[in-house]
Protein backbone atom coordinates (compact mmCIF):
# COMPACT_ATOMS: atom_id res chain seq x y z
CA UNK A 1 0.00 0.00 0.00
CA UNK A 2 1.38 3.36 -1.07
CA UNK A 3 1.70 6.19 1.42
CA UNK A 4 0.85 8.73 -1.30
CA UNK A 5 -2.71 9.72 -2.11
CA UNK A 6 -3.76 9.45 -5.70
CA UNK A 7 -5.02 12.77 -7.02
CA UNK A 8 -7.10 12.86 -10.18
CA UNK A 9 -7.52 16.21 -11.87
CA UNK A 10 -10.37 16.49 -14.34
CA UNK A 11 -11.77 19.36 -16.35
CA UNK A 12 -15.33 18.78 -15.17
CA UNK A 13 -14.66 19.97 -11.61
CA UNK A 14 -14.96 23.77 -11.49
CA UNK A 15 -12.24 25.92 -10.06
CA UNK A 16 -12.98 28.61 -7.52
CA UNK A 17 -13.80 32.14 -8.58
CA UNK A 18 -10.72 34.34 -8.99
CA UNK A 19 -10.14 37.24 -6.60
CA UNK A 20 -10.45 39.65 -9.54
CA UNK A 21 -13.93 38.42 -10.49
CA UNK A 22 -15.04 38.39 -6.85
CA UNK A 23 -13.80 41.99 -6.58
CA UNK A 24 -15.76 42.89 -9.77
CA UNK A 25 -18.97 41.56 -8.22
CA UNK A 26 -18.36 43.43 -4.95
CA UNK A 27 -17.57 46.67 -6.82
CA UNK A 28 -20.77 46.40 -8.86
CA UNK A 29 -22.77 45.63 -5.71
CA UNK A 30 -21.24 48.62 -3.90
CA UNK A 31 -21.96 50.90 -6.87
CA UNK A 32 -25.61 49.80 -6.95
CA UNK A 33 -25.95 50.14 -3.16
CA UNK A 34 -24.42 53.62 -3.24
CA UNK A 35 -26.86 54.70 -5.95
CA UNK A 36 -29.77 53.59 -3.75
CA UNK A 37 -28.49 54.95 -0.44
CA UNK A 38 -26.54 57.90 0.90
CA UNK A 39 -25.00 55.62 3.53
CA UNK A 40 -21.26 55.65 4.16
CA UNK A 41 -19.76 52.89 1.92
CA UNK A 42 -17.79 51.37 4.79
CA UNK A 43 -21.09 50.50 6.52
CA UNK A 44 -22.65 48.77 3.53
CA UNK A 45 -22.59 45.00 3.95
CA UNK A 46 -21.57 43.25 0.74
CA UNK A 47 -22.26 39.70 -0.34
CA UNK A 48 -19.50 37.10 -0.10
CA UNK A 49 -19.77 36.10 -3.77
CA UNK A 50 -18.93 32.48 -4.55
CA UNK A 51 -19.36 29.87 -7.25
CA UNK A 52 -18.86 26.79 -5.09
CA UNK A 53 -22.35 25.36 -5.67
CA UNK A 54 -24.96 25.45 -8.42
CA UNK A 55 -27.04 27.91 -6.38
CA UNK A 56 -24.19 30.33 -5.63
CA UNK A 57 -23.01 30.19 -9.26
CA UNK A 58 -26.55 30.92 -10.48
CA UNK A 59 -26.87 33.87 -8.07
CA UNK A 60 -23.51 35.30 -9.16
CA UNK A 61 -24.37 35.04 -12.86
CA UNK A 62 -27.83 36.62 -12.46
CA UNK A 63 -26.46 39.48 -10.38
CA UNK A 64 -23.63 40.17 -12.84
CA UNK A 65 -25.88 40.21 -15.90
CA UNK A 66 -28.38 42.56 -14.22
CA UNK A 67 -25.65 44.78 -12.74
CA UNK A 68 -24.05 45.28 -16.16
CA UNK A 69 -27.21 46.67 -17.72
CA UNK A 70 -28.77 43.53 -19.15
CA UNK A 71 -31.60 41.37 -17.81
CA UNK A 72 -31.57 37.92 -16.21
CA UNK A 73 -33.89 35.87 -14.03
CA UNK A 74 -33.96 32.43 -12.48
CA UNK A 75 -36.40 30.00 -14.04
CA UNK A 76 -38.04 27.44 -11.79
CA UNK A 77 -39.74 24.51 -13.45
CA UNK A 78 -39.66 22.02 -10.62
CA UNK A 79 -42.90 20.58 -9.28
CA UNK A 80 -43.93 20.81 -5.67
CA UNK A 81 -44.72 18.28 -2.97
CA UNK A 82 -48.02 18.96 -1.22
CA UNK A 83 -48.31 17.49 2.24
CA UNK A 84 -51.37 15.39 3.05
CA UNK A 85 -53.88 16.40 5.73
CA UNK A 86 -53.30 15.65 9.40
CA UNK A 87 -56.21 13.90 11.06
CA UNK A 88 -57.03 12.96 14.65
CA UNK A 89 -57.25 9.20 15.14
CA UNK A 90 -58.47 7.22 18.14
CA UNK A 91 -60.24 8.29 21.29
CA UNK A 92 -59.43 8.84 24.93
CA UNK A 93 -55.91 7.90 26.02
CA UNK A 94 -54.85 6.49 22.63
CA UNK A 95 -55.72 9.54 20.57
CA UNK A 96 -53.01 10.66 18.12
CA UNK A 97 -52.51 12.66 14.94
CA UNK A 98 -51.90 10.79 11.69
CA UNK A 99 -50.28 12.29 8.61
CA UNK A 100 -52.04 11.26 5.40
CA UNK A 101 -49.88 10.73 2.30
CA UNK A 102 -49.15 13.79 0.22
CA UNK A 103 -48.81 14.08 -3.53
CA UNK A 104 -46.44 15.59 -6.05
CA UNK A 105 -47.83 18.41 -8.19
CA UNK A 106 -46.21 18.57 -11.62
CA UNK A 107 -44.34 21.77 -12.52
CA UNK A 108 -45.88 24.19 -15.01
CA UNK A 109 -42.68 25.12 -16.85
CA UNK A 110 -41.26 23.73 -20.07
CA UNK A 111 -39.40 20.47 -19.57
CA UNK A 112 -35.65 20.89 -19.88
CA UNK A 113 -35.78 24.68 -19.55
CA UNK A 114 -32.53 26.43 -18.69
CA UNK A 115 -31.84 27.72 -15.16
CA UNK A 116 -31.49 31.34 -16.28
CA UNK A 117 -33.42 33.23 -18.93
CA UNK A 118 -31.85 36.50 -20.02
CA UNK A 119 -31.71 39.22 -22.61
CA UNK A 120 -28.18 40.36 -23.33
CA UNK A 121 -27.65 43.20 -25.82
CA UNK A 122 -31.12 42.50 -27.25
CA UNK A 123 -30.47 38.77 -27.73
CA UNK A 124 -32.41 35.97 -26.07
CA UNK A 125 -29.92 33.97 -24.00
CA UNK A 126 -30.63 30.83 -21.96
CA UNK A 127 -28.02 29.73 -19.43
CA UNK A 128 -27.92 26.25 -17.96
CA UNK A 129 -25.88 25.97 -14.76
CA UNK A 130 -24.01 22.71 -14.33
CA UNK A 131 -21.87 22.36 -11.24
CA UNK A 132 -19.28 19.66 -10.62
CA UNK A 133 -19.95 16.49 -12.58
CA UNK A 134 -23.57 17.40 -13.38
CA UNK A 135 -24.45 16.82 -17.05
CA UNK A 136 -27.30 17.79 -19.37
CA UNK A 137 -30.25 15.44 -19.59
CA UNK A 138 -31.67 14.42 -22.97
CA UNK A 139 -34.64 16.75 -22.41
CA UNK A 140 -32.25 19.65 -21.73
CA UNK A 141 -30.34 18.87 -24.94
CA UNK A 142 -33.62 18.94 -26.88
CA UNK A 143 -34.49 22.29 -25.26
CA UNK A 144 -31.04 23.65 -26.22
CA UNK A 145 -31.62 22.54 -29.81
CA UNK A 146 -35.01 24.33 -29.91
CA UNK A 147 -33.47 27.57 -28.57
CA UNK A 148 -30.58 27.51 -31.04
CA UNK A 149 -32.83 26.56 -33.97
CA UNK A 150 -35.02 29.55 -33.12
CA UNK A 151 -31.97 31.86 -33.24
CA UNK A 152 -31.45 32.14 -29.48
CA UNK A 153 -28.20 31.64 -27.62
CA UNK A 154 -27.71 28.77 -25.18
CA UNK A 155 -24.75 28.56 -22.81
CA UNK A 156 -23.73 25.99 -20.20
CA UNK A 157 -22.05 27.69 -17.22
CA UNK A 158 -19.72 25.55 -15.09
CA UNK A 159 -17.87 28.28 -13.17
CA UNK A 160 -17.99 32.06 -12.90
CA UNK A 161 -14.58 32.81 -14.44
CA UNK A 162 -15.34 30.97 -17.68
CA UNK A 163 -18.79 32.56 -17.75
CA UNK A 164 -17.19 36.04 -17.54
CA UNK A 165 -14.88 35.24 -20.48
CA UNK A 166 -17.88 34.06 -22.56
CA UNK A 167 -20.04 37.03 -21.47
CA UNK A 168 -17.33 39.50 -22.47
CA UNK A 169 -17.16 38.02 -25.99
CA UNK A 170 -20.96 38.26 -26.23
CA UNK A 171 -21.12 41.89 -25.08
CA UNK A 172 -18.12 43.22 -27.06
Amino acid sequence: MSKFKRVIITNDIPRTMTKENKAKLKALELEISMAKSSMNPKYIGLTDWKDNSANSLTNSIIFYINATGNQAERIGSQGQYREGKKIQVGTGEIEYTKQLPGKWTKGQGTKGTADISSTINGKSVKIEVKYGRDIQSEVQKQYQNKIETAGGIYYIARDFDTFIEWYNTLTQ
